[in-house]
């Protein structure tokens, strides 16, 4: 037994030979046999295992050399020798059954065995290992040999050719383990001998022997051969080493490119990896490696792949081996799909070392099962042309090693169970390989001659393409051709179906195909024993034809009739209509009819309902696309011609005519605003109602009743009588005491009388009350010759009173004569009356008929008694008299009596009349608040007034109130000269030239002219700092400084940006105030104050704070920051967790990174600093420095803040007030943002950072301490290894300082800035930004709009023609284009696209010449791309075919230009299309221009823009970027799992499921799926005619100065029709103008009453004075129409939203746009499913009905309610909210002309100012619609109900583009300051239209400059004046560009009438679902429609 102290035993048992180890890996060598063998890796630490059965049988003196492996690298473990000896069976068993028992004391069986095996003496110099031989040529041996570990002077090589031969010697030093024996005889053997020298000592020798026969045939070769060690005794020992003598070499002619490709994970663990090594190193001793044979390359992998070596890195075998020794062990995970993928992209290709025509061979060598996918990256591999062997270990999956390897497996898959077993299969292994790659050398070979007879059909061309099938034709194949296979297959998904026709045929026509479907195609041609290649294409069937003309008519109130034009070969219609209810639920009915029937009565519908009515085109189980119409049933009839009759003071009788129909009744509804009665009566027209009271307003509403419900209102209303009063009241019976008063009943129901009686004189009041019924009464106990007052009033029996009548009575006079007593009776005035009452004056009035009267007198006397009565005598003649001057507001009695001619007196009447009081103003108003005045307002009183008195104080200051005074004809005054931030109390008293109204007050405040939230920050000893928020406005601020114990007092002026101020020398331990007075202009406001306490002087001395020791002199500028060039911003954390020693560790680093920089400024790079804790602030901005000394010293003087730590806000800081324009930002430079943090943010930070990295901004994050290394990530820009940086402390900020620095300056470059592409920053421009093509600035761009993308949620931005939208070059490329760089565009054009040529974008110098851009011709149906070559030369490159001509059809398409030095590639839709070749490209000039749209033929100044969309343009610096490109941006190519979220997107986690939708209902035609929601509301109709003018309101004010406005620049409006009345309201309490009444007595003064309603309209008057400014009014009549966009794509269906407004009527333009979206959306949807097919995808279900169907019509309307009193402003209706008052836009482009839309729907506007005059539009006229006849205004119609549910569809995904879209007129977008480049005037798109016309018909071509004559006579033959050709002849001829005919009225017919509908210019719309407009050209003009 033997036992090693690292746990190894032998144990000789039985005559067999036991090795036992614990946990080694053990190599051994039998002499005997000359053969060696492994042990594998050993069990876990302390276990012991057996060796396998490979133990030799031994002899009784068998020797073994035993070599453990250690456990790394540089330790290699035990090296030693023992003899196996013969031994006992009981005996080995004993000493077997003691090691396993004892084995942890192994070094105690050494001591006590060891006098049984005593251990050989060794050397004291370690011997070389693994002698090879390598025969170089017949005269020359290759030795070499493992140097072992220690310490070595060299090595002494002895070798000869016979034995006994004496021996030749080389020596060799240390490091060089390989010698060459220049003297060698091939024929010969050789014994060669290695021994290692240290000093005087030598180690055992390493012996071999050479023999011809190890290399077969005994020539060139590569052997290993048996080796002993030889020791100083004598003794040899073998060398463990895997023998080769015998081994398999690879002797074919054949060369291969070899890759293996080696699994690292942990699973393979560092010990059996050396066993890979040594697997490896047979494996590639096999074959003879160099640059002209066979490469090998080698890949390791574990989570991540990486390249070891490439094919053509190492030539030479020996390097090869060498390299394979060095392998270095990776570790990780299994990610064995990456690897495959990896190698086939990084290993199989010519830079690679990867050769063409050259067999290629991957070897997989794994331990485990993959952690990813291997079939796709497997099966790309092997269709790449690499035969695949895969190697698997262990715990391989031979299942896995299977699909990874090609076929057949039992030849490529190898499976061991351990890794010592691997030796086993290098020799099979090897073999195979071998054989493998002769069979491929072979086959590559004779493929040339095959290929000459045989290949696959060309050109793909399908026709003939209906509904249900399509030709297909190919131009045949080569040789001899059996048949052809076409094989077809819905591009969605489906099982593929094939047709064969023989192999003289080249066509065949494919029936029965779905409808409306794309199918793939391929056609192979089939030769005797094989099959070409398959010619693929794709085509899509048409949509099955449709229903047309779909009419509702006959529309009653319950009932309406639907027809159709008939469609041909239909097998029936289906027909669905429902209510559109307010709820969302509607019951859809349907109705199935024959194909004969057209026409069909809907009954039992729900009246006034608006109704969808949906028809379907049935072909047996298919339906047609759906035709959609909606109609709203009539409303019940309500009764008309209200009238009302016998309207007295109780009581009123109301007639109508009945309502039509069959009215069951009628419900009358009745009120005064305080009571409501409601009664319901039969079928009558006439009702009475009583019991009303008196002198009141009524509103009644008659409803008529039917079975079906109630109809509409009729309104009306009436005012009751007043209370009569008594009629004829007279008097009898006059005596000297008594007379009798009478008088007739007035009114049946009167219930008492009150009659009251006195003197005129005031004296001998009295008064009664009387019964009803009574009419006379006699006054008694008078006094003679008196006169009498009486007065009488009814009383009902509601309390309610009469009007008081009364008359004048004069006793008889008591004469006393012989006689008789005579009475003499005398009359009185009547008719007496006042009028025209002012506040000084009455007017009064009276009438008698009596010529006896002389004269009258007019006494009147104030009832106040405070004044003498006054009399005034009046001729007789004249019966009037005006009474002033009076008091105001006061009554007074008026007594007119008659004089007669004889002196006496008639009969005195009287009346009481009272002045009109002081009128005070009213309606206080308060406007143009600043901080030092404000303006007042007020409405002046009816009266007229002196003037007015205004009062102001302040409300908190003490101090005399101060008064002005203005004339009567002002209402408005500023008040200037006021305090900042005070409140004043304001009144305004109007004069009269009899006193002052009561005050009309109100309390103003100014505006607050100071700084906000003042603190102090960085208290001292003798310093301390103020902070504060600025003032918006401030121009300067007087910071003062003063100590509360001394007054000591400091005072400074800075500028008004500032924020902060410190003082020095300042007083320890004193308390200090700082106050702020912030300055504007002249003013200055008030103080604010705050105070603080500078430090104590210190008891103890405290160690000095650390001190920043800056560098003496300025760094000088790093090398790769030289060409730097960027707006650089630092974001420094200055939150408390920082501390100030951190904070100053911060500052040195700012300080050595800005050093870096070279030029600071404009020129070079800007800087800014912000510093943020709970808030942000701005150290200073962009261009505050412009040289970096000022720049380094301003980072010093940085002080710290201190607060919480809120990064979120601190960045949306950054993006908002320093990369601003204001803040320095320049145009074309790269945005940098550097962020420094400590800790983890308490805001939210992802959302503001990724805006940032949207919008292009370069965003790098530094953590320390304890910052969030996840956080760091998801603020900075992609990817992490550039921009993220992380270290423990400040004081490690260095390690990385170098690295920033080089990451930060290589971003700063101007000639490539970086944006963010599908989330990775790269290197380019973002061009639609820097046209100014965003949502915030395009309202600024002129002749450019806003509209849906290719999704809602994608926007778009409209060209329109002329509009030349155009930017300086210098501020776009200011340092030129890179030399490689790819132009990509999203791009759709439109059906007004002209057909001659245009430049998408191009680059014109200072001389409007081209220099480079990508040209699209409409005509031709090509697309160029030019530019200037490095010599100075133009050239161009022209693409066509069927790819490029599809870009043309109305769709959008993304079209990728990639330009390289040597080639133009194109790419459409992400898949390439062509490339070629062109020189390396010159430079640019940046003295001109960028343009988007010119024209080709634009003549010099005077340049054309064509109208198209356009949704993205970018150039990225990148000729790969469209290879990585994914479309995302296309509905028919986006996987929303490989694409980020769209804008506006929800969030949606990647696992979330939406509910489980309903059970569909049972299955009908099939096919058809539930209605989609009602679609979004129609555009706005365009402006209705315009209104006559109305009068000239008062002049008013000028208003105060208002925010900046924001709209939408649009084209000037044009004032609207007067709308219709509104919907009626709840009755209310405003009063109506009553019929005039008798005159009454005066009553108390009311309150003042409602507004009366409107009277009809005087004559115009004469301007007023400007009245005040108004409150804002609703939204004036929209603009004249502009162009109509194209309605985009739908998105998936949303959820329901609010109510809308009732849509308009929808032109024919309209719905052919909608039409259109529908047909794209139909083609996107295939597109969808075909590329669902290529990425495995399952199929998702479409449903005919899932396509939301077009706007709906307007909803009805409803009758016109009362004219109300005038409210307030209503909402503003659709399209969406009004703005604030902007300022007038400025003059937008002409729209083309639109079709006439409906009646508007919504309120008057108020008229607007006059718009500038636009320009005359240009469009091509649209056919005109049907005139629609204005209806009332209705209530808005109700939302569409979603249809009945479908069946459940497969699982869905997150649709982040339902979430927000853009729709065209509803959302508005603030302006920008963003105007269009227009130097000196030259891009003026309104020339004279006339003038340019006139000139083109005399010559097209006269002026068609610009271009070089390279690019139009290579591509576009230059002009030529054609012949007429003749009548009724089509005539051919090209323009520059243009492909354009001429027909003849015939030939135009004829083309009408044949031209198919699906191809482009026939008369439908194409496949892509645009829409094509012809053109003819007569006599080179172009005709529109012609």
């Amino acid at each position: 037994m033997w036992c090693l102290f690292n746990g190894l035993a032998i144990v000789s048992l039985d005559n067999r030979c036991f090795l036992y180890s614990d946990g080694l890996t053990v190599d051994f060598w039998n002499s005997d046999q000359n053969q060696s063998t492994s042990l594998g890796e050993g069990m876990q630490q302390g276990s012991l295992r057996q060796a396998p059965t490979q133990m030799l049988e031994p002899r009784e003196t068998r020797e073994i050399h035993i070599i453990t492996l250690g456990d790394s690298q540089d330790q290699p473990g035990f090296e030693d020798r023992f003899i196996c000896p013969g031994g006992d069976s009981e005996t080995g068993t004993r000493m077997l059954s003691w090691i396993l028992s004892i084995r942890m004391w192994c070094p105690l069986v050494l001591l006590v065995l060891a006098v049984h095996f005593p251990a050989p003496v060794h050397g004291q110099v370690a011997a070389p290992r693994r002698l090879r031989f390598n025969v170089l040529n017949p005269g020359q041996l290759h030795v070499s040999w493992k140097e072992p570990k220690g310490d070595l002077d060299g090595f002494k090589v002895l070798y000869n050719s016979e034995p006994g031969e004496e021996e030749k010697e080389l020596n060799v030093s240390k490091g060089e383990n390989k010698v060459v024996i220049n003297d060698f005889d091939a024929t010969k053997e050789y014994y060669i001998k290695v021994i290692a020298v240290s000093g005087n000592q030598q180690s055992r020798a390493l012996q071999g022997k050479y023999s011809a026969e190890d290399v077969d045939g005994g020539g060139k070769g590569e052997v290993t051969l048996s080796q002993r060690l030889k020791s100083a005794g004598g003794a040899e020992d073998v060398v463990n080493e895997i023998v080769g003598g015998d081994r398999f070499v690879c002797a074919t002619q054949s060369v291969a490119d070899i890759v293996i490709l080696v699994d690292g994970s942990w699973s393979i663990g560092r010990i059996n990896f050396r066993l890979v090594r040594l697997f490896l190193e047979n494996l590639v001793s096999a074959f003879s490696v160099g640059i002209d044979q066979t490469r090998i390359g080698l890949a390791q992998y574990s989570g991540d792949p990486r390249i070891e070596w490439h094919l053509n890195s190492l030539t030479t075998k020996e390097a090869v081996i060498d390299a394979v020794k060095g392998l270095p062990y990776k570790g990780g995970n299994t990610l064995t799909g990456l690897a495959l993928t990896y190698i086939l992209e990084n290993s199989f290709k010519p830079e690679s070392g990867s050769r063409g025509g050259v067999p290629k061979v991957g070897i997989l060598i794994t331990d485990g099962k993959s952690q990813d996918d291997v079939i796709p990256p497997a099966s790309s591999l092997r269709n790449a042309g690499v035969e695949v062997f895969a190697i698997g270990v262990k715990n391989a999956d031979e299942n896995e090693l299977r699909a990874i390897a090609s076929e057949p497996h039992d030849t490529h898959v190898f499976n061991v169970a351990d890794f010592s077993a691997m030796s086993s299969i290098v020799e099979g292994l090897t073999k195979i390989v071998c054989e493998r790659v002769e069979d491929q050398d072979n086959e590559m070979k004779g493929e040339t001659s095959v290929q000459a007879t045989q290949g696959a059909p060309a050109n793909l061309v399908t026709s003939e393409v209906t509904a249900r099938g399509f030709r297909v034709s190919w131009s045949p194949a080569p040789g001899n051709v059996e048949k052809y296979r076409v094989v077809y297959y819905p591009a969605q998904g489906g099982q593929p179906e094939e047709a064969v026709v023989d192999g003289t045929e080249s066509s065949v026509a494919l029936q029965n195909l779905n409808s409306l479907t794309e199918y793939q195609l391929a056609v192979f041609a089939v030769y005797t024993s094989s099959a070409s290649e398959g010619l693929r294409g794709s085509a899509t069937t048409l949509a099955l034809p449709m229903v047309n003309g779909l009419e509702l008519y006959n529309v009653t109130h319950n009932t309406l009739r639907a027809r159709w034009s008939s469609v041909e070969g239909v097998s029936g219609y289906m027909v669905l209509y429902a209510p559109l209810s307010e709820d969302g639920v509607s019951n859809e009915e349907e109705v199935n009819v024959s194909g004969e029937v057209t026409d069909l009565e809907l009954v039992s519908l729900v009246p006034a309902t608006e109704y969808t009515v949906t028809v379907y085109a049935l072909y047996g189980e298919e339906a047609s696309d759906p035709m959609t119409n909606q109609k709203t049933t009539l409303p019940l009839s309500p009764p008309r011609n209200l009238l009302f009759t016998e309207v007295d003071y109780s009581s009123a009788k109301m007639s109508w005519d009945g309502a039509l129909g069959n009215v069951t009744g009628y419900r009358i509804i009745q009120t005064d605003g305080e009571r409501t009665d409601e009664v319901e009566t039969g079928p009558v027209t006439s009702w009475t109602l009583n019991n009303l009271k008196a002198l009141t307003e009524y509103s009644v509403a008659v409803f008529g009743i039917y079975d079906e419900g109630q109809s509409e209102a009729l309104f009306g209303t009436f005012t009751t009588e007043p209370a009569p009063g008594p009629l004829d009241l007279r008097t009898s019976e006059v005596t000297t005491d008594s007379f009798r008063v009478t008088w007739d009943h007035s009114a049946p129901n009167i219930v008492l009388y009150k009659l009251t009686w006195a003197a005129v004189n005031g004296e001998d009041v009295r008064e009664m009350v009387l019964n009803g019924d009574v009419t006379s009464s006699l006054l008694r106990s008078l006094n003679s010759n008196t006169e009498y007052e009486v007065m009488l009033q009814a009383i009902f029996k509601d309390e309610l009173e009469s009007d008081v009548v009364s008359l004048v009575e004069t006793t008889l006079t008591m004469t006393t004569t012989i006689a008789t007593t005579t009475a003499v009776k005398r009359q009185a005035v009547q008719d007496l009356r006042v009028e025209e009452e002012t506040t000084h004056s009455l007017e009064v009035f009276w009438h008698l008929q009596e010529p006896m009267v002389d004269q009258y007198r007019v006494t009147y006397v104030s009832l106040r008694g405070d004044r003498n009565q006054e009399t005034v005598l009046v001729p007789g003649q004249e019966s009037s008299v005006l009474l002033q001057p009076l008091l105001s507001d006061t009554g007074y009695k008026l007594t007119v009596t008659p004089i007669y001619r004889d002196g006496q007196d008639g009969i005195s009447e009287s009346i009481v009349g009272r002045t009109l009081p002081l009128s005070a103003p009213s309606n206080l108003r308060v406007s143009e608040e600043w901080y030092n005045r404000f303006r007042i307002s007020w409405d002046p009183p009816t009266s007229p007034t002196m003037g007015y008195r205004v009062i102001y104080q302040p409300s908190s200051v003490p101090g005399a109130a101060l008064e002005t005074f203005v004339g009567d004809d002002i209402n408005t005054i500023l008040l200037m000269n006021l305090l900042s931030n005070t409140d004043y109390n304001v009144k305004v008293i109007a004069s009269y030239s009899t006193g002052s109204s009561v005050p009309l007050s109100g309390v103003a405040r100014t505006q607050y002219l100071g700084v906000a939230n003042l603190n102090t920050y960085q208290v001292r000893m003798t310093s301390m700092c103020a902070q504060w928020k600025p003032h918006s406005q401030a121009s300067l601020y007087r910071v003062v400084i003063q100590s509360l114990l001394n007054d000591q007092k400091q005072e400074v002026s800075i500028s008004g940006s500032a924020s902060r101020q410190c003082f020095y020398d300042l007083t320890p331990n004193s308390q200090y105030q700082i106050s702020v007075y912030t300055q504007l202009q002249d003013m200055e406001g008030p103080a604010v104050t705050t105070t603080a306490m500078t430090f104590p002087i210190p008891t103890q001395p405290s160690t000095p704070p650390a001190t920043v020791t800056l560098p003496p002199t300025i760094p000088a500028a790093r090398e790769v920051c030289k060409a730097a060039k960027a707006d650089l911003a630092f974001l420094v954390d200055g939150s408390w967790s920082i501390g100030d020693d951190n904070f100053q560790k911060i500052i040195r680093f700012l300080y050595s990174t800005m050093g870096a920089l070279d030029l600071i400024g404009p020129d070079g790079t800007q800087v800014a600093i912000a510093q943020f804790s709970d808030d942000a602030r701005t150290e200073f901005k962009l261009n505050s420095y412009a040289n970096k000394e000022a720049l380094l010293d301003a980072i010093q003087r940085i002080a710290y803040k201190g607060g919480n730590t809120k990064t979120g806000g601190a960045i949306k800081h950054v993006k908002e007030a320093i990369f601003t324009p204001e803040g320095g930002v320049r145009r074309g430079v790269p945005k940098v943002l550097v962020v420094l943090t400590d800790g983890r943010s308490q805001d939210d930070v992802n959302k503001i950072s990724k805006e940032m990295q949207m919008e292009g901004y370069i965003i790098f994050a530094i953590g320390f301490a304890d910052a969030d290394y996840g956080e760091l990530v998801n603020i900075a820009s992609k990817p992490n290894d550039r921009h993220v940086f992380f270290v423990d402390d400040l004081d490690a900020v260095k390690k990385i300082e170098e690295q920033l620095i080089t990451f930060v300056c290589e971003a700063a470059t101007a000639t490539c800035p970086s944006v963010l592409m599908s989330g990775n920053t790269l290197a380019g421009f973002r061009m639609m930004e820097m046209f100014g093509l965003v949502e915030k600035e395009y309202g600024d761009v002129k002749g450019v709009s806003l509209e849906p993308g290719s999704f809602n949620s994608f926007p778009c931005y409209r060209i329109h023609k002329d509009a030349l939208v155009s930017q300086p070059t210098k501020y776009l490329h200011p340092e030129g284009l890179p030399s490689d760089y790819t132009i990509t565009i999203l791009f759709r054009l439109l059906p007004e696209t002209p057909q001659e040529p245009f430049a998408l974008w191009e680059i014109l110098n200072k001389a409007n010449e081209p220099l480079v851009g990508v040209i699209l011709d409409n005509g031709g149906k090509t697309l160029t791309f030019f530019n200037y070559d490095y010599k100075g030369d133009f050239q161009t490159v022209t693409f066509e075919g069927p790819d490029i001509k599809k870009i043309f059809y109305g769709s959008f398409h993304k079209v990728h230009v990639t330009v390289t030095k040597t080639t133009a590639r194109l790419v459409i839709d992400c898949k390439a299309v062509g490339e070629k070749s062109i020189n390396a490209a010159g430079n640019i000039t940046t003295d001109g221009v960028e343009v988007l749209g010119r024209t080709v033929r634009s003549r010099g100044n005077r340049d054309n823009s064509t109208p198209f969309q356009i949704q993205m343009f970018d150039i990225i610096c990148s000729t790969s970027w469209a290879s990585r490109d994914k479309c995302c941006e296309l509905p028919g190519l986006r996987v929303e799992e490989d694409c980020p979220a769209m804008p506006h997107a929800c969030t949606c986690s990647q696992d979330s499921k939406g509910p489980p939708g309903p059970t569909g209902p049972p299955g009908g035609p099939g096919i058809r799926g539930p209605r989609g929601d009602r679609g979004e509301p129609g555009n706005v109709g365009p402006q209705g005619l315009v209104g006559g003018l109305g009068p000239p309101g008062p002049q008013g004010p000028p208003g105060p100065q208002g925010p900046s406005g924001h709209s939408i620049q649009g084209p000037p409006g044009g004032p609207g029709e007067r709308g219709e009345k509104g919907d009626v309201g709840a009755p209310g309490p405003q009063g109506g103008s009553g019929s005039p009444g008798s005159p009454g007595r005066d009553g108390p003064v009311g309150q003042r009453g409602l507004s009366g309603k409107d009277g009809p309209q005087g004559q115009q008057g004469s301007s007023g004075p400007m009245g005040s400014p108004g409150a804002p009014g609703a939204p004036g009549g929209s603009g004249s129409p502009g162009t109509m966009g194209d309605q985009g794509p739908p998105g998936p269906a949303g959820t329901k939203g609010d109510r809308g407004e009732r849509g308009d009527l929808q032109s024919q333009a309209t719905v052919r746009a909608l039409a259109r979206q529908v047909c794209e959306q139909l083609i996107q949807s295939h597109l969808s499913r075909y590329n669902s097919v290529l990425n495995q995808i399952p199929a998702q279900s479409v449903s005919v009905r899932t396509v939301p169907g077009p706007p709906g019509n307007p909803g009805r309307t409803g009758l016109p309610g009362p004219q109300g009193e005038q409210g307030p402003p209503g909402r503003p209706g659709f399209p969406g909210a009004n703005g604030q008052n902007g300022r007038p836009g400025e003059r937008g482009f002409a729209g083309e002309k639109g079709e006439k839309g409906s009646q508007g729907v919504g309120t008057q506007g108020p008229r607007g100012p006059p718009g500038p005059t636009g320009i005359p539009g240009e469009g091509r006229t649209g056919s005109q619609g049907p005139p629609g006849r204005p209806g009332n205004q209705g209530i808005p119609g109700r939302p569409g109900t979603p249809g009945s549910t479908g069946p459940a569809g497969p699982a869905g995904y997150c649709d982040q583009n339902s979430c927000l879209g853009y729709n065209v007129g509803v959302q508005q977008l603030p302006r920008a300051n963003y105007q269009n480049y227009d130097p000196a005037g030259q891009y003026d798109p309104r020339g004279n239209a006339d003038n340019e016309e006139e000139e083109e018909e005399e010559d097209p071509y006269a002026s068609y400059t610009g271009y070089p004559p390279q690019y139009y006579q290579a591509n576009y033959p230059g002009p030529q004046r054609p012949a007429p050709p003749p009548h009724s002849q089509d005539t051919e001829f090209r323009s520059p560009g243009v492909l354009m005919r001429r027909f003849s009225r015939d030939a135009i017919k004829r083309r009408r009438a044949t031209a198919d509908p699906g191809e482009p210019g026939g008369g439908g719309d194409t496949a892509d679902g645009g829409e094509v407009i012809g053109e003819a050209l007569t006599l080179g003009r172009f005709v529109p429609g012609a």
